[in-house]
């Protein structure tokens, strides 16, 4: 349990020393993490099923190649690519706010340096550090998180361009 404590107060020490904007950083990537494994397990687990329904109630039906059918399986494909982009737009949105914020951090710690020298004169070196290490973690926190979720969206995406298509490869009009 003492592990675990520590490792709780170590991050807390380093959100501290990044300002509050790190807190808004690390909620947002919280946040995309929550998402991006919301669709890693969808993908892994429920989608299956869900294009097994499909596939069977297209196979179901007795004529494919009239007009109406065909906006049926258009129908079909689109309701399957929504469920299969759901959360990707956000997860992408999250990913490029990462950055900007921490450039909010390094606005916000740079005022705070500039705050600092006006009032002593930059004979305080000790409160100019603190206000450095507020304009630069944020930054280094939000480029990492937004990196981390660049590669897991790719993936995403390419996983979900990849089952659209074989969904609509699959609801052949052959009868």
């Amino acid at each position: 349990m003492q592990p675990l404590l520590d490792a709780i107060a170590t991050l807390r020490a380093f959100l501290d020393q990044g300002g509050l904007m790190m807190y808004f950083i690390a909620l947002l990537t919280l946040c995309m993490w929550t998402l991006i494994f919301e669709r890693l397990s969808y993908f892994k687990g429920d989608l299956k099923p869900e294009l097994q329904e499909f596939f069977s109630a297209w196979e179901a039906r007795r004529e494919r190649k009239s007009w109406y059918a065909h906006k049926i399986r258009t129908a079909m494909i689109s309701r399957v690519n929504s469920r299969i982009d759901a959360n990707l737009d956000i997860i992408s949105a999250l990913v490029a706010l990462c950055p900007l914020m921490g450039l909010l951090g390094t606005v916000i710690g740079m005022i705070e340096v500039f705050s600092v020298l006006s009032t002593s004169g930059g004979g305080n070196a000790r409160s100019m550090a603190n206000g450095v290490s507020k304009a630069t973690i944020p930054v280094m926190a939000g480029m990492v998180s937004a990196i981390s979720g660049l590669f897991v969206h790719a993936y995403l995406a390419r996983v979900a361009n990849t089952e659209k298509a074989l969904f609509a490869d699959h609801l052949t009009m052959d009868h």
